[in-house]
Order: structure tokens, then C-alpha cells, then sequence
């Protein structure tokens, strides 16, 4: 992906939040499981419903009892996939939930020696929302703003892709048919008020957060322009080298982020309530339950990385400009998955 280093490292500065560990206290960097040494996981999430196997995972104690007592679980948020990559390249996180382009920006800057992707997270739960006052329709996006989390996450990549194929050029400096803006998302909340933006292709909760809080209305449910309505929004990556050292550790965050996934389908309430007050802890301020409700119906938690959709996010990116050529041979490990599918006798995930 064609981001400058330096700009990239400057985003990981601003947008990292560390959160205090989540389990009992311990040395700050990875170090060997044997005997009583303490072991600290850093695990990487973003704090959005699309990331609520993360947000529940960590509330309900589902990581750290995973991990177990000789473990050291320290949790940090990121605004956007880019700088969640650069802080594990890094190593300033192990593993994180992160979007599918990032991951494959990863992959391919590091020509497969970064990272792979273990499990899945979620799917769906992106649109893009506008003032209905300005933007009627998709003829109207001529000549308007529209926000997106960060210059080449996800969110970028596919409207940029979107527009590409309408006809609209959208260039990453933000000139164009249509200016696209990056920015954190939290802000975004509030240049939609001021009017500084005409709509935003956000994840939720900010999606239904603009649409009641803020009057926006929904031109496009991403979920629309895919096979069946599927795609991955959220998987789980980790280092190669963490995974080398602590294949035990890495089988042990895959079985967490199962277990939070069986949580949200048989808790759906409970969950709400366990990823609401994780929000809280980061932002100082719950969402709704308005919002909440609303955000938890756009998605759809599932283990399955839906590859085929990873590979659909790569040619888009391509598209853009945002990517040069990968070969993705290689990126996915399910053999962690498959092992707590198969034991709790669910079905396996073929490997691509």
C-alpha cells in the first residue's frame, strides 16, 4: 500500500490508546512460557461494534481466562487498521482485530513474513451515510465530502473502489469528483454536525450513531455490494514470529475469540451490555441503546474469515492505487481454528 512510513508511524502515535492490563500484572514484553516467568500478550482491537467479539471478549474476562493466570493480557485501541499494522510491526502488539486491507497491506509489505490471519471476527456493519439535505441520491456525490476512518483502511479502499466504478475519481491528496477525507471517527461525529463533511462509509456504531444522533440517512449498506451480503470487516491476525514462540498462546486467543463469538449469539443482551461498558472505559461516554441496538443488527459475528472477500478487498485496493499486486498464497493459519471447531464439533473453515 502506498502510505509513506513516516506518515503512517506519525498516525500509529496519535490514534494507539493503551488500555491497562487486563489480567494480573507482569513484564512488559513477551517473554517464554516455561515455568512461573510471566508471559504478556498484547492483543489489538478498534473500539467499534464491528469489533465487539474483541470489546465483549475483554469485558467478560474471556481472554484472560483463555490465556490463563501466567498470562498478562495487555489490551490497546487503535482508530483504524493502518496504525494497528504499524504498531505490530513494532511489536508493539502481538495479535489484533483489524479490517481485511490493512492485513493485506501487511502481508505484502513484509512479503509474507509479517503476519497471518487466524481466525474471523465479524461480517457487515459498514455504510455509507449522508446528509439527506445535500445528498439525495448517488448522482449527488459529485462534488461533496465524505469521511472515512483513515487513508487506506478498509472503509478508504471500498468507497474509493465504489466511486472508481461510478465514473468519479476520488485522489488520495483529496481533490477529485468527490473529496474523500480521512479522519478519526470520533471526529467525524462532529464534522457531520458543523457541516464540514456531507456524509461519511463508516463502521458501526458510528453509522447509526450519525443516522440518530445526527439526522444522516443511509445511501448504501456495503453488505448490498458483495456475494450473499458477505464480507469480512473484522478477522484476527498476529505476528509470525509470536506465533513461532507461543503457538500455545496463539491456539489459546483463537479458542478466546471463539468463545466470545458463542457468547454474542447466546448473550445477545448480555453482550451488548459487556461491549457498551468496554466503549465506555475507552471513550468515557456509553452509546445508547438506541445506537446499540440498532449497530448490533447491521452485523454479523462469525468465525469464518470469508477469504473470498479478502481477495475482493485486495483487487480493490489495487484499483485505487492503494496496493501493488500481491500474491494473498499463504496468508491464512486456520489450523488454530479448525482445532477449536472441530472440538467443539462445529464445522471446519477450508483453508484457501
Amino acid at each position: 500500500m502506498k502510505l509513506s512510513r513516516r506518515k503512517a508511524l506519525a498516525a500509529t502515535a496519535a490514534l494507539v490508546i493503551g488500555l491497562p492490563a487486563l489480567a494480573a500484572c507482569g513484564g512488559e514484553d513477551s517473554g517464554s512460557g516455561g515455568g512461573d516467568e510471566k508471559v504478556t500478550v498484547n492483543l489489538g482491537f478498534f473500539p467499534n461494534i464491528t469489533h465487539a467479539t474483541a470489546l465483549v471478549g475483554l469485558e467478560k474476562g474471556i481472554f484472560a481466562e483463555k490465556l490463563g493466570s501466567n498470562v498478562t493480557l495487555s489490551s490497546k485501541a487503535f482508530n483504524a487498521g493502518p496504525a494497528a499494522i504499524e504498531a505490530l510491526f513494532a511489536k508493539g502488539v502481538d495479535a489484533t482485530f483489524v479490517g481485511p486491507n490493512p492485513a493485506i497491506n501487511a502481508w505484502s509489505q513484509s512479503k509474507g513474513q509479517a503476519i497471518k490471519i487466524i481466525s474471523g471476527a465479524a461480517s457487515g456493519g459498514v455504510s455509507l451515510v449522508v446528509n439527506p439535505k445535500k445528498v439525495k441520491s448517488l448522482d449527488d456525490l459529485k462534488g461533496k465530502k465524505i469521511a472515512t476512518p483513515q487513508l487506506g483502511n478498509t472503509q478508504d479502499v471500498a468507497i474509493r473502489y465504489y466511486l472508481k466504478e461510478k465514473g468519479l475519481t476520488a485522489n488520495q491528496d483529496g481533490t477529485g469528483d468527490v473529496s474523500v477525507v480521512p479522519q478519526e471517527n470520533s471526529q467525524t461525529i462532529e464534522t457531520f454536525k458543523q457541516g464540514e463533511i456531507d456524509g461519511a462509509w463508516v463502521p458501526e456504531p458510528f453509522a447509526s450513531r450519525l443516522i440518530l444522533e445526527s439526522g444522516a440517512k443511509k445511501l448504501i449498506d456495503e453488505k448490498t455490494l458483495w456475494p450473499d451480503g458477505k464480507f469480512v470487516i473484522t478477522h484476527l491476525i498476529v505476528r509470525q514470529d509470536f506465533a513461532k514462540e507461543h503457538p500455545d498462546l496463539v491456539q489459546k486467543l483463537v479458542e478466546a475469540t471463539v468463545a466470545s463469538n458463542d457468547f454474542i449469539a447466546s448473550n445477545l443482551e448480555e453482550a451488548k451490555t459487556a461491549a457498551n461498558a468496554q466503549l465506555e472505559k475507552l471513550t468515557t461516554k456509553p452509546l445508547s441503546k438506541e445506537v446499540l441496538d440498532s449497530a448490533f443488527k447491521e452485523i454479523e459475528f462469525t468465525n469464518d474469515p470469508i477469504a473470498a472477500s479478502l481477495t475482493g478487498g485486495a483487487e480493490h485496493a489495487q484499483a485505487v492505487g492503494l496496493l501493488d499486486p500481491v500474491d494473498l498464497k499463504g496468508i491464512y493459519d486456520l489450523s488454530y481454528l479448525n482445532t477449536v471447531l472441530k472440538a467443539a464439533g462445529k464445522p471446519e473453515v477450508a483453508t484457501p
